[in-house]
Parts: C-alpha cells; structure tokens; sequence
C-alpha cells in the first residue's frame, strides 16, 4: 500500500466521469489534488464535493501552450494521473479527418505534452509517479474504432517505453486499460456493452493498480484477458471473431 499523506498529485481530466471518482478517492486518501480539464466550472464543481485540499487549474492539452502555462503554475508534483480522452464512433468507410486528427491529438499526443511537463522534474529528483489510462480497445484494431483504438495503442506503447527506461530509477510509471464504463463517451456507442461498469468501480480498480507495484492492468479481469489473448490469434481468426458484425 502506498503512503499517499501528504502527497501532491496532478489529474488532467478531472472534470467528469473516471477522473471525477478518481479525485474523491484520492481525496479520502489524503491526497493533495491539482485538478485539470477544460471546463472551469465543473473543476470548481468538483473541487467544492472534495473533503481534502485541492485546487484547479484549467488546461487545453491539445494546446501545448496551454499546458506548458498550467505546469509552470502547478509546479513540482509527487505524481501525475492522465485520464483525458475523446472518442468518437467511426468506421474506415466513414472516415472523418477532424474526428479522427482530434483523438490521437488529445489520446495520445495530449498525454505526451502532459507527461513532458512532469518527467524532467521527476528524473531530475529520482522519484514520481505517472499513471496513463488507456483502454481494452489498445490491444488490437476493433471494428468501428478508426482513431481510438489506435491512439490507445500509442499511448500503451509510450507506457511500455517510459516503464522499461525508468524502471531502474525512483520514477515510478503505470498504465491501466479498462473496458466500458458509464460516460458521455460510450452513450455514443448503439452496441452491446458487456461488463460495463459506473465510473465508481473502475475508478476503485485504477486506485488499487495505483497502489501496488506492478506496470500493468487490464479490467475487468475476465474481460480483459479476453483482448489481451486476441494479440496472439492470426489474423483470419481474429478478423473472423471480431469483425463479424
């Protein structure tokens, strides 16, 4: 278990949904928060249901001025949770360039302009901790996911590469992949959903990764061994299990 008094820790994304539930249990923890996201209002919002210290600072991570600005306010931070994230619906015959462009901009090329703000800082004093919540759908290309499941695989990938070069360092790096949960963003979807979960549980589930020592998680569990075995199928069968409808 993590000893998490005392602590300061940056979570861009904060506004709504995972990062929302995230915060308040963070908050119960003893955990001084930086909350950011675009909105104003529903970062003051939050910040108001907090029972611990907390303050905001509003960012547009698509704007690398905008995040360099927010850093610099923030200053040096114990750790730093990238929950923000954009998804749109959209097969490869519906291609829309805007939609597409927007998600590996914030997904993926959002987080790097966060994390390149914190990690200098934390190489420099030997010690932090960065947490990035990518998604199942990072594992392999899925049906009607052009941008999304690709993004998510970029920013798996980036994981991978920053945990193998720190991991002999004091900076501590982690990422957790859920599978649906209860958002704005998967109201969008007009498919089934299995194991979906209220943005409560799998916050619960991202503070436990958060807690222990390991690199990785997948959740649900059954779920997501599911997609995580899929890397190993050819691709006629993969294509055949997935792709189907």
């Amino acid at each position: 278990m993590r000893d998490w008094s005392g602590k300061k820790y940056w979570l861009v994304g904060a506004s709504e949904g995972l990062g929302r539930s995230l915060a308040h249990i963070m908050s119960r923890s003893g955990v001084e928060l930086v909350l950011s996201a675009r909105s104003t209002d529903r970062l003051e919002e939050l910040a108001a249901e907090l029972p611990g210290a907390s303050s905001i600072v509003p960012v547009d991570i698509s704007d690398r001025n905008s995040v360099e600005d927010a850093a610099a306010e923030i200053g040096a931070v114990d750790g730093m949770v990238f929950l923000a994230g954009v998804y749109s619906p959209m097969k490869a015959q519906d291609w829309d360039a805007d939609k597409v462009e927007q998600m590996f901009d914030i997904n993926l090329t959002g987080a790097a302009r966060v994390v390149g703000q914190v990690i200098g800082k934390m190489v420099e004093a030997d010690k932090g901790h960065i947490v990035l919540i990518g998604s199942l759908s990072a594992y392999r290309g899925l049906p009607g996911a052009i941008g999304y499941s690709a993004s998510k695989a970029g920013l798996m990938a980036l994981a991978e590469s920053m945990h193998g070069d720190l991991k002999a360092t004091g900076v501590e790096v982690q990422i957790a992949n859920p599978g649906f949960i209860k958002t704005r963003l998967t109201e969008q979807n007009d498919f089934d959903m299995p194991f979906i979960m209220e943005p409560d549980a799998a916050a619960q589930e991202v503070f436990e990764h958060m807690n222990d020592d390991s690199f990785h998680k997948a959740f649900p569990f059954g779920f997501g061994l599911v997609f995580r075995l899929s890397r190993f199928l050819p691709t006629s069968i993969y294509e055949w299990l997935f792709f189907r409808r």
